[in-house]
Formats: C-alpha cells, structure tokens, sequence
C-alpha cells in the first residue's frame, strides 16, 4: 500500500493510514490470496443473480464483484456458518447401529452324572513306546450323539493350580458330566496305529488310545521306566 503521497507524509515515507484505508487494504489482500486458493466454481454458496451480482446462499449477503465474496468468506461471519452448517450436517446423518457378531448360543441339557470309564497302560513291544487306553461307558447317551475327546493345556483349566508338566485329556457326551484325566505333558505319536478312538454303538462305549512318542521317554517316568498312572478318580469340568 502507497502511503508517500497522503497528506502529512514525505516523499519516499510513508504517510498515516485511516483505519478505514488499512481496513480496505486488509480486504484487498484477502482478496487477491482467495483468488488464488480458492475455485468459485466449486463453491456450493456462491451464486450469480440476476442482476449481475453475487450472493452468498449461506450468510444471505449481497456482493458486487467476486473479489468481495471472497473476502467474505475469509470472515467471522462466514466461519461461524460454516461451522453451525457441518455441526447441523452431522446431527442429521442417521444413526446406524454397529452390527453385533452372532453370539453362539451355549446348549443347556440335564446333566444325569458321571460316565464309568477304564484306563489301561500299556507298552509297545516293538519300540518300547508307552501308551494309554481310555474306555468310557455311555450307556444313556442322547441318540444321535457321538462322544467327543480333546487335550487341554494346564493354563487353560481353572480347577487345578497350572503345571506344565502335566496336560489334561477331556472327554464328552451329552447327557453326562465332561471327564478329565490328568496326563504327563509329553507330545503324543499321532501315527494312525497309535493314535485312534472308535465309538462302539451297540456297547454304548467309548475307545481311546494314544502313545507317547519314543524320544526322551525317561523324562516323566521316574527312572522306573513306567508311564506316570492318572489318578484312581478322574476330574469334572463343567460346561
């Protein structure tokens, strides 16, 4: 802004400036740096009358050249809007609620006791492995249901203190209660011949059967070379 030439003021100094003199160079410089950020063309506010002016759809202001309305959007007035618009916008958008993942029911049956069971060491002749047989009896079993065997890791049953030494063999079938036996935490040989387990409809009985494998058998046995027995009652888990 030139101020050399207004009253009071030397040639090559610069002169007193009004407020309004600095307020329209205030507005100038708006100007110009909106016209080069801003693109009138995609501005959803601005709009072209009828009588040559300009308008602003969301403060409902009056301009005659776009260099006003640009000025103008730079302004409180217009900030304020702005944000009372994008505040109005979001309480607007309709609610959509989070889908919930589908929650797998848990199946609730009369429990009628404890099955019998039976457990057998045993040792293969061949390669010396140890190995454990496991018959239990369902005589009153739910039609239709196959008895069903898993190993569960010390740290994940909550009815004794962890060890990991040891492992946990569950067995289950509707109606009774679910059985564990405590077992060495040792890796089992899944070799088809080792490793096996047969429903006997007609019996209503159970089979199981696994070996341990050959390596590092004297690490659990005590130096007596036998496979530590489950104990003489198994434990229950509830479901």
């Amino acid at each position: 802004m030139d101020f050399q030439n207004r009253a009071g003021g030397k040639t090559g100094g610069g002169g007193v400036a009004s407020f309004s003199d600095a307020n329209a160079d205030r507005r100038e410089r708006l100007r110009q740096l909106a016209l080069e950020t801003i693109d009138l063309n995609k501005d959803p506010y601005f709009m072209r009358n009828h009588l040559g002016g300009y308008e602003c759809k969301l403060c409902l202001t009056l301009h005659t050249n776009e260099g006003s309305y640009l000025a103008h959007t730079q302004g409180k007035k217009h900030q304020q809007n702005l944000a009372r618009r994008a505040a109005k916008d979001a309480s607007d958008q309709p609610y959509f609620p989070i889908p919930q993942h589908q929650k797998v029911e848990t199946k609730k049956f009369v429990k009628i006791g404890r099955p019998g069971y039976k457990v057998t060491k045993e040792r293969d002749p061949n390669t010396g492995q140890q190995a454990l047989l496991f018959q239990i009896d369902y005589p009153e079993i739910t039609p239709g249901v196959v008895p069903r065997h898993r190993v569960m890791s010390a740290y994940e049953q909550k009815v004794q203190q962890p060890d990991k030494a040891w492992q946990y063999l569950l067995f289950a079938a509707e109606p009774y209660e679910t059985i564990a036996f405590k077992i060495p935490s040792r890796e089992a040989d899944k070799s088809e011949d080792k490793f096996w387990s047969y429903w006997n409809r007609e019996t209503r009985q159970y089979f199981m059967q696994f070996a341990f494998r050959a390596d590092n058998q004297g690490s659990q046995m005590g130096g007596s070379g036998m496979v530590l027995a489950p104990p003489q009652r198994p434990m229950f888990f509830n479901y």
